[in-house]
């Protein structure tokens, strides 16, 4: 016997207002129950949306206590190698990580078991020699470079490379789970475990006596990172097991690579846009400005998490609905894009109600970047506006002009901070962000539109869904 919200309702509730609420009651009940592939992606979405809200909970804790723990300066050490070491292990996976969620379903309609047992080996094995590589030559170069660069950063960078490739596995672990609809095995270990052990292994080492600094923080963030990924390799390593038979495998790795290289390169893109900003700051200004930008963006990061959500939850079913659902695919792709902007939205507001206390939390100096999230709302709502396009391009076998649009977009961020930076200081980096972000909306819609001729804009596509 399953429950249900509408009979719930009208069993406890008056008759009248059981009949009010009966449609919305309705429609939790499609999302939790319904069976076929929308109820499916919506429910992904909704648990990738709800660890996306819990993780930004603990991480905005989990920074707030850092930066009053450490102070502003070596917090800002912090944060640089820190972004630095994600993007470098997002994009060590060489797209791998986002391709196997295009092949896996692919695999697994057509029963092609050997191909599915191939490239779940290969792209764990790819991706783990490729990241230690370039871990190795990345702490090669740090210290070669090391008169150019500031003492402040040279060992906190060469010890941050230590966990590189776990970041990189973990994210084509996530892409595994997500490409079978494992919602909690695909987040929960990067944005819940993660997190919560760094913030207990840096308590753990302060009481020991380690120094409130950026290599304690470093430190933390190594041991945390290789249990969780290890954790999460062993689970998901299990689930595969049980659900692909043993048997004879089939390697295509050219292809797999041919197809990997674009989405590596939207995907490199996208993960530079998102986090060129707090690069250029850490570039131009000393630590403590990068501390300020840092703690304004991730209080603007409850709006990010609804697009990461729905892209989450949405992308292979955009790959299952290419091969040969076209009006399926239509539909669909215009739903996702309430399912980003209206929640977003709602979200938004409230990051600008709140904002100010929330910045107060990290410290008094803090505060400054409060201004700066007015500005920088504007690009993530125009994100929003035209739901998860990028997901849908790479799906439907359009990376290349996709990684086009992207390249496009990164080289403008890069160019509008090199500008705004050096003459506004953090509001230029908050205006060349802005100006990105609305670009890469406007640009990714119109490719949708004119490669797939379905529309991605909000009103637009709400009316094209009515």
């Amino acid at each position: 016997m399953r429950f249900s919200a509408a009979t719930t309702a009208g069993r406890f509730l008056p008759q009248r207002l059981a009949l009010r609420a009966k449609p919305l009651l309705g429609r939790i009940d499609a999302v939790l129950f319904t069976a076929d592939e929308r109820g499916e992606a919506s429910r992904m979405s909704l648990i990738a949306f709800s660890i996306r809200i819990v993780s930004a909970v603990i991480a905005f804790v989990s920074q707030v206590l850092m930066a009053r723990w450490m102070g502003s300066f070596e917090y800002g050490i912090f944060v640089v190698v820190w972004v630095t070491m994600v993007i470098v292990g997002n994009l060590a996976c060489l797209g791998f990580h986002t391709s196997i969620i295009r092949f896996i379903p692919e695999y697994r309609e057509r029963n092609m078991l050997a191909e599915l047992r191939g490239i779940v080996l290969t792209s764990r094995l790819f991706v783990m020699v490729v990241s230690t590589a370039i871990a190795g030559l990345g702490a090669l170069g740090v210290w070669l470079l090391s008169p150019f660069i500031e003492n402040y950063y040279v060992v906190p960078f060469i010890l941050g490379l230590i966990c590189m490739p776990m970041i990189a596995m973990s994210d084509l672990l996530q892409g595994l789970a997500r490409a079978n609809s494992w919602a909690l095995f695909a987040l929960a270990p990067t944005y819940l475990v993660r997190p919560v052990l760094i913030l207990a292994l840096m308590v753990l080492m302060l009481l020991v006596g380690f120094a409130p600094d950026a290599r304690t923080a470093i430190f933390a963030s190594i041991a945390a990172t290789y249990a969780t990924t290890l954790g999460q390799l062993i689970g998901i390593t299990a689930r595969i097991g049980k659900k692909i038979p043993a048997g004879p495998r089939k390697l295509h790795f050219a292809q797999w690579f041919l197809v990997s290289l674009p989405i590596f390169l939207v995907e490199g893109f996208f993960f530079l846009l998102t986090n060129a900003d707090v690069l250029m700051v850490g570039a131009y200004m000393n630590p403590n400005d990068v501390a300020v930008y840092f703690a304004t963006v991730k209080t603007l990061a409850l709006v990010h998490f609804v697009y990461f959500a729905v892209k989450a939850g949405v992308a292979q079913r955009y790959a299952q609905f290419t091969h040969g659902e076209p009006e399926k695919l239509a539909a669909f792709a215009r739903e996702t894009v309430s399912w980003t902007f209206w929640p977003s939205l709602l979200m938004a507001l409230l990051v600008l109600v709140l904002g100010e206390p929330m910045l107060s939390l990290f410290g008094p100096e803090f505060v400054a970047g409060y201004p700066l999230l007015f500005l920088l709302v504007f690009g993530v709502v125009a994100r929003a506006a035209v739901g998860p396009c990028e997901s849908l391009l790479t799906m439907s076998g359009n990376q290349n002009i996709c990684a086009a649009v992207y390249a496009m977009t990164l080289a403008l961020n890069i160019g509008l901070n090199l500008v705004l930076i050096p003459l506004f200081g953090l509001w230029g980096a908050a205006m060349a962000t802005a100006f990105a972000m609305i670009f890469e909306a406007g640009a990714l819609s119109f490719t949708v539109w004119r490669r797939l001729g379905i529309v991605m804009v909000i009103f637009v596509a709400a009316k094209g869904a009515a």
